[in-house]
């Protein structure tokens, strides 16, 4: 679908790579006028370079560095809140070092990128926010107390930031992707080759999903179509969170090249 943003600046944090990476392209596609924020080790100016946006270095647990950053920008009219991290750790080994640095980045990162730009919004009555907020919002995956907790955390974050800038005619939403072919998933389904047919079991669409699919969604919700939406997480998952006992087994489908089919 051809998006218009025409006239519409837009800044997209851990915009270097990934979902990041994939939601910048389709809105400056789109005619925006795109930030990314990045570390500087992900050379976001760099990377922005290849599809005519700008990059800005940016750490989103630096609030400093935030502000200096969208002191560059000006107010944006769109800003997709995608920074983020995973640290893996079993429930009771998770050390204090693991859960801080995950809640600086995941939560308190998103909290301080979304106050910043809803300071500049206010002040022109419009804007949209989209947070990446995945299906570990909602479950409580193995391995990942930390992570599951910040991205709980941001539902609420979400639905007080769209009740309170309603009146401001800036809406806050949240996309909220399953299991994403990004760099890091795909590191970790490199190492554990074998998990990729027992956990697609659990998705009635029988993959993984892409970049740019999650980006199709955030550049809806950041679009004039969604303009009477404002408070909502819309599940990017291929259907996994519809999925209790699991949709795919050996009678009705086979596995091959990373993805469940029906049988012939």
């Amino acid at each position: 679908m051809a998006w218009n943003f025409s006239g519409k600046s837009a800044v997209v944090t851990g915009g270097a790579n990934g979902i990041g990476l994939a939601t910048a392209q389709a809105l400056a596609n789109g005619g925006a006028h795109v930030w990314i924020f990045d570390l500087e080790r992900e050379d976001p100016s760099g990377v922005a370079a290849k599809f005519g946006a700008r990059g800005c270095v940016a750490d989103v647990t630096d609030r400093a560095s935030l502000d200096a950053a969208f002191n560059e920008t000006g107010p944006p009219d769109i800003l997709v809140a995608n920074a983020g991290i995973v640290l893996e750790a079993d429930f009771t080994a998770a050390s204090r070092e693991i859960w801080d640095r995950t809640i600086a980045v995941n939560l308190t990162g998103i909290f301080q990128t979304m106050q910043a730009a809803a300071g500049m919004m206010k002040a022109r009555r419009r804007g949209a926010i989209v947070i990446t907020a995945p299906t570990n919002s909602y479950d409580g995956e193995a391995s990942l107390v930390a992570y599951n907790a910040s991205k709980a955390g941001l539902l609420g974050i979400m639905h007080t930031a769209a009740n309170e800038l309603g009146p401001y005619q800036i809406r806050v939403n949240a996309v909220c992707p399953g299991v994403i072919r990004t760099r890091l998933a795909e590191e970790h389904f490199a190492a554990n080759p074998g998990v990729l047919k027992d956990y697609f079991r659990h998705v009635p669409l029988g993959r993984a999903g892409l970049p740019h699919e999650v980006a199709q969604a955030t550049a809806f919700l950041a679009s004039d179509l969604a303009s009477y939406i404002t408070g909502v997480a819309l599940m990017v998952d291929g259907g996994q969170m519809a999925s209790k006992f699991g949709t795919w087994n050996e009678e009705i489908g086979e596995f091959s090249d990373g993805s469940w089919r029906l049988r012939e």
